[in-house]
């Protein structure tokens, strides 16, 4: 019983940290835009701003505000490697 409310105050906490972080939510502008380390962030966070931006408009998978070529960069490395890791995480049959 004492692992899993650990487990469920970990959870709270980890979301709510997520969640000022995500794209789309008023932090970046055009005077101030998203830049490479944030594509890489937003990439890694993407499935969960699709989830959450179901049930809010304000968040998006991507960041409008941002500086380009350097954030699309970020971003995409971020998708390919994160996706590409569950793979190793797939047991080997045969």
């Amino acid at each position: 019983m004492k692992q899993k409310s650990i487990f469920t105050i970990a959870t709270v906490i980890t979301l709510l940290l997520l969640n000022s972080c995500l794209p789309g939510g008023g932090n970046y502008a055009p005077d101030s835009p998203a830049g490479f380390f944030t594509g890489i962030w937003h990439g890694w966070i993407a499935p969960i701003s699709l989830i959450l931006g179901l049930f809010n408009k304000d968040i998006t998978i991507y960041e409008s505000f941002n500086t380009g070529w350097w954030y699309d960069f970020g971003f995409y490395i971020s998708i390919i490697a994160g996706f590409g890791s569950i793979r190793l995480l797939r047991k080997k049959e045969g």
